[in-house]
């Protein structure tokens, strides 16, 4: 096990998309989070202002981009772009919820490829290293030139679904992105898809 010395334990910052899940997961992990501050101009742009030197530090940033997702996505990427300006060593990016993940692929001759394009967005302003939970679609590393570790939360979930199973449950996929996720918790739970 690691003790981090003050000059190498990471600075952990929490985005405006969800500041009670950040403040739980900082105190699951024992430490606090550094200060920051995330207003909006009259016009509604996002204004960061890190409260806290980063220079020469790894900086951990907990920011889901759940709805409203562009909101929550410009949050992440201004808050990347002043540690990266304001020269932290690294950044990692926690992103619970993945936006604009379900757009991995071309559907016609004239849409984008929203999830490529956002994972260009992360790598220009910085991210160094993406964790996400449970994307929509594991080809979503295959966006990024950094690490990208997806997490599941299906054995927790799962752990806590078990007690409410009964002989008529089933699993549903709201979609064939989500088709992989459904089997995951289908074979932990025992019934079927």
């Amino acid at each position: 096990m690691h003790t981090w010395t003050s000059s190498d334990e990471p600075l952990f910052f929490a985005g405006p998309a969800n500041p009670g899940l950040a403040s739980a997961v900082a105190g699951e992990l024992g430490v606090e989070c550094a200060p920051s501050e995330f207003s909006r101009f009259p016009d509604g742009e996002v204004s960061v202002e890190l409260g806290t030197s980063v220079a020469g530090r790894n900086v951990v940033l907990l920011q889901p981009t759940s709805p409203p997702v562009n909101d929550h996505l410009m949050e992440l990427l201004s808050f990347t772009d002043a540690c990266r300006r304001a020269s932290a060593a690294s950044v990692t990016v926690v992103v619970p919820y993945f936006g604009y993940a379900r757009s991995d692929r071309r559907l016609g001759r004239r849409v984008p490829v929203s999830a490529s394009m956002v994972a260009e967005l992360m790598c220009a302003v910085g991210v160094h290293h993406l964790i996400t939970l449970d994307v929509h679609s594991p080809q979503i590393e295959g966006f990024f030139r950094i690490p990208v570790d997806d997490c599941s939360a299906v054995p927790v979930l799962s752990d806590a679904l078990a007690r409410h199973v009964t002989d008529q449950s089933v699993v549903v996929a709201p979609d064939l992105g989500a088709a992989r996720l459904a089997e995951a918790y289908a074979q932990r739970l025992k019934i079927p898809v």
